[in-house]
């Protein structure tokens, strides 16, 4: 009989490993999932709205964060990040993109 691998200390320590190396990411998109979710319903919007505003507000917060260390700032921005996504959320996030895309494309 294979023996469980729930049973093995390495797998716990692994995966404690892996959240520690990856805290900063993990909160920072928790923080902007919880911050999307209140936002919505402070707004009075639906529950699908709550979900997937808070889950593409979390991915995009998730996308961010290396984004942030490529530009040599801190790792304690990353949560600076993930609450600025989560308030502002993705309509807005998306007429910023599409503004910034417009201005790059049009200067070429």
């Amino acid at each position: 009989m294979a023996p469980m691998p729930e049973k093995d200390p390495n797998l716990w320590a692994a995966a404690f490993a892996w959240l520690a190396a990856h805290q900063p990411q993990l909160y920072a998109s928790g923080l902007s999932v919880l911050i999307a979710i209140l936002r919505v319903v402070y707004g009075g919007g639906t529950r699908r709205q709550m979900i997937l505003e808070g889950a593409l507000c979390g991915l995009i917060t998730l996308a961010l964060v290396p984004l942030l260390e490529w530009m040599g700032l801190p790792q304690g921005m990353a949560t600076f990040a993930g609450g600025a996504v989560g308030f502002v959320g993705v309509e807005k996030l998306r007429d910023y993109s599409d503004r910034f895309i417009g201005r790059k494309a049009d200067s070429l």
